[in-house]
């Protein structure tokens, strides 16, 4: 059963308040969103403009320009989250112990699953300022077609999740660590294995089979055999680029490019986690985006940490 105060309400909760007060009295985010949307416009209206001055040369529109627009716009946001909420997260539980503030915000009458979903929702609460403020960039591509509300609410979903996935690994980490130096260096250390391990895990694994393959082949003849990454390939469902990348592939019309992935690495059986990938994927992160902000605030608990120092003696 779960407890009422693991989801507080954010209205209520103090160090939500807290957090967002400070935010709001700070300059610094809303110089981030005017310079962030300032790159995005220009870089619009200068692909428009381009598109505009061929349409007087040529007569052609061609209406895969703006469909390139969103791609991009698509991908600078992804890349904007994926590199951003660590950064939020990272130091906010390890930065109140360095201040020597976190036995005081812990003897309050705030609980450790109010500390970490105030710190949680506040940095959410940023990063869906950037993301809804760059709608109206995102929605030039609606004035020429080929993008539905459908899809634009698939990606939306997506970002939500690397959002809550990479900020709960910031926050694990600023739990575990003393020093919120070596929690972001250990948060993006996990996030860098999560995007570019996986893949380098499953081409080693691959390419090793290959070249057992061809030597087998070479001394008793015959035709090579089918070779893959064997069970090491559904460690990409933990990978965000691998469903960013199948969903812009969708959504872009290129579907075979989205089967690429699954071409790689040799793995042609069709099965229900591949044909029902983005899904699976998604609710794989959203788990173990769970099971990591409960790491954190059992780690928290003081009542836990003494019952595990008990154990150790």
């Amino acid at each position: 059963m779960i407890k009422k105060n693991f989801l507080p309400d954010m209205k209520r909760n103090p160090v939500y308040q807290r957090e967002m007060t400070i935010s709001s009295r700070s300059a610094r985010l809303p110089v981030i969103i005017l310079l962030f949307n300032s790159i995005l416009a220009l870089v619009a209206f200068l692909d428009m403009y381009s598109a505009v001055s061929q349409v007087r040369i040529t007569a052609e529109i061609q209406y895969s320009r703006f469909l390139e627009l969103y791609i991009f716009v698509a991908l600078i946001e992804f890349i904007l989250l994926l590199g951003l909420m660590p950064a939020l997260t990272a130091g906010s539980i390890s930065g109140e112990r360095e201040r020597q503030t976190l036995d005081l915000l812990l003897s309050t009458q705030a609980t450790p699953a109010q500390i970490v979903m105030g710190k949680l929702f506040s940095s959410l609460s940023r990063a869906a300022l950037l993301v809804i403020s760059s709608f109206p960039v995102m929605a030039l591509v609606f004035v020429y077609g080929g993008i539905r509300m459908v899809d634009l609410g698939l990606l939306m979903v997506l970002y939500t999740v690397v959002a809550l996935f990479s900020a709960s690994l910031g926050l694990c980490c600023s739990a575990l660590c003393k020093k919120s130096t070596i929690a972001t260096a250990l948060s993006y250390g996990i996030l860098l294995f999560l995007l570019l391990g996986t893949y380098v895990v499953n081409w080693f694994v691959a390419s090793m089979a290959r070249t057992g393959a061809a030597g087998y082949v070479n001394q008793v003849g015959g035709i090579s055999a089918q070779v893959n990454s064997g069970q090491f390939f559904y460690l990409l469902l933990l990978n965000p680029a691998i469903a960013f990348y199948r969903i812009i592939s969708n959504q872009a019309g290129n579907g075979d490019a989205a089967e690429n992935v699954i071409q790689w690495f040799g793995a042609r059986s069709s099965n229900f986690v591949l044909d029902a990938w983005i899904p699976v994927s998604i609710t794989l992160q959203t788990i173990l985006a769970v099971l990591l902000l409960a790491g954190a605030v059992r780690h928290l608990d003081p009542v836990s940490r003494r019952k595990e120092k008990r154990r150790k003696k």
